[in-house]
């Protein structure tokens, strides 16, 4: 008994939930009144909470584009030099360790029921939702953003509404969940509750999570655009995985691709390296491997 206690605490996953929990933790200065940091991550968050400690980068890129801190267009700069940096040198390996709604997504997995796996080939269609759902969201901020520099903005903005400042945020299953929600059970804001829009919230957030709770990290394989940019950096990131071909019985074990919440195909990337697009370095891989085959290698 002892001994599976001390084999389970030494495990990589025992140390990702700890940290994941920190990091939920600390996202959010409200509890230890620290104040605001001007500091961006490419994770799922909420702009909704004030103050905060981490912003979510990619509402920055809609905030920035639409003008609305100070109603002038700029460039996010800072907000794309943080998807840059952080896919060159960590790969995806926030969304594994530290971004909040990933965490409650692996809570939600603990529940016990059938999970679901969708067949590679319903996984390798559903992988470029994603990307649709980033391709539209930048094609509102950035037409919304040339027609405000234009001068010409005031009828595409009536048009898009609640949309035009941010179109992905508006619906963000994170922002429902970590602001809107808390606000209603704290205040008890009638209008909130009055407002259709809300209900759609409500709707698109329920929905991820109790796909989630059946296709593990549902949310983040198909939907995320932040997943999206950050696979896309993937392919060049530092971090990556190797395989010890010694060690490795792949014909007789696939315990490693079974572990994988991303569905990365393990056993057919490169030996000697690989850094899938998918693959958010949660480490199941390792923790799974009874030979201890795979191991992070950096760079």
């Amino acid at each position: 008994m002892k001994s599976k206690i001390k084999e389970n605490l030494l495990k990589f996953n025992t140390l990702r939930r700890v940290i994941q929990f920190l990091s939920f933790i600390l996202f959010s200065a409200v509890i230890f009144n620290l104040g605001e940091l001007p500091l961006l991550l490419p994770v799922l968050w909420t702009w909704g909470i004030e103050p905060n400690t981490v912003g979510d980068a990619f509402t920055a890129i809609q905030f920035t584009l639409s003008g609305w801190k100070d109603n002038n267009v700029v460039f996010p700069w800072l907000a794309i030099a943080s998807f840059l940096i952080i896919g060159i040198l960590l790969g995806k390996s926030l969304c594994g360790w530290i971004c909040p709604f990933g965490f409650i997504q692996d809570l939600i997995g603990f529940i016990k029921h059938k999970k679901m796996k969708l067949s590679p080939r319903t996984h390798e269609s559903m992988i470029y939702v994603k990307y649709a759902v980033l391709s539209i969201a930048l094609f509102v901020s950035a037409t919304f953003s040339i027609a405000k520099f234009a001068g010409v903005s005031r009828s595409y903005e009536n048009a898009l509404g609640i949309f035009a400042k941010a179109p992905f945020t508006t619906l963000s299953p994170a922002e429902t969940l970590f602001s809107t929600l808390p606000q209603i059970l704290s205040n008890f804001d009638s209008e909130i509750l009055s407002n259709p829009l809300f209900w759609v919230q409500l709707f698109i957030m329920v929905g991820v999570l109790v796909f989630a709770a059946y296709v593990p990290r549902g949310w983040c394989k198909y939907f995320c655009p932040h997943g999206a940019i950050m696979a896309v950096l993937n392919r060049f990131s530092f971090l990556g995985l190797r395989r010890d071909l010694v060690k490795c019985a792949k014909g007789e074990c696939r315990l490693c691709v079974e572990a994988c919440p991303m569905q990365v195909r393990i056993l057919d990337s490169p030996w000697e390296k690989f850094s899938d697009p998918e693959c958010i370095y949660c480490l199941k891989c390792v923790d799974s491997c009874p030979n201890k085959a795979i191991k992070l290698k950096y760079p």
